[in-house]
C-alpha cells in the first residue's frame, strides 16, 4: 500500500477548494418560494419555470431541463407531490417519492431550484413562482395547456414556450421496458 505526504487516507480530512456543492440547498420549501423568487428578481435574473412529476429521470427529461435552463438565468422545477402523481398517473405511481425525485432533480447542473407542490395542477405554484418564461414539453400546445396555469403565467407577465418532445424517451416507455425484464 502506498504511503507518503501525498496520500490521503481519509476523505473527511479534505477541505473544499472553492465552494461546497450541496444539492439539498436547491430544494426550496413551499413557504420560502416567494422570497426565493423575490431574490431572483432583485438580481435581475430571468426565471424559467417548468413543472411535472419527473418520476423516473431519463435522457428526455435531462435534455428538456437543459434546454429550458438555457432560456434564462435560473430554472426552478415545480414538482408534483406524491398524492398528485397518483392522481395524474395512477395508483402504482410514483415509483420514487417526492423527496427522492426532488433530490435527483436538484443534483442536475441545469436545475437552479426545485419546489414540491401538493396539487395535480401547477396553478398555485405558478402564481407564487411568477415565471418570466414558463416551459412545457412538446406534448402540449397553448390550447391543450391547462388554461388556469396559462392565465397564472400571463397574469404575472410571463411568456410560454413549448419545447420539442424527445422522441422515444418517456417514463411510461421506461417502465414498460423494465416490466419486460
Amino acid at each position: 500500500m502506498a504511503s507518503g505526504p501525498n496520500l490521503v487516507a481519509n476523505a473527511q480530512n479534505l477541505q473544499p477548494i472553492c465552494f461546497v456543492v450541496n444539492f439539498r440547498d436547491k430544494i426550496i420549501p413551499w413557504d420560502k418560494l416567494p422570497a426565493w423568487r423575490d431574490a431572483c428578481r432583485a438580481r435581475s435574473q430571468t426565471l424559467v419555470v417548468t413543472n411535472g412529476c419527473f418520476d423516473l429521470l431519463h435522457p428526455g427529461h435531462v435534455a428538456y431541463l437543459e434546454n429550458a435552463r438555457n432560456l434564462g438565468h435560473a430554472l426552478i422545477v415545480g414538482l408534483n407531490g406524491d398524492a398528485a402523481v397518483r392522481e395524474l398517473k395512477g395508483p402504482n405511481r410514483p415509483v420514487n417519492d417526492a423527496a427522492d425525485r426532488a433530490a435527483v432533480l436538484a443534483a442536475l447542473e441545469s436545475v437552479t431550484a426545485v419546489c414540491v407542490f401538493a396539487e395535480a395542477t401547477a396553478t398555485r405554484f405558478l402564481a407564487l413562482a411568477r415565471p418570466d418564461i414558463y416551459v412545457k414539453g412538446g406534448d402540449y400546445t397553448l390550447d391543450t395547456l391547462n388554461q388556469d396555469e396559462r392565465a397564472a403565467v400571463e397574469k404575472s407577465g410571463g411568456k410560454i414556450v413549448i419545447l420539442p418532445f424527445v422522441p422515444g424517451k418517456s417514463t411510461t416507455a421506461l417502465l414498460q421496458k423494465i416490466s419486460r425484464l
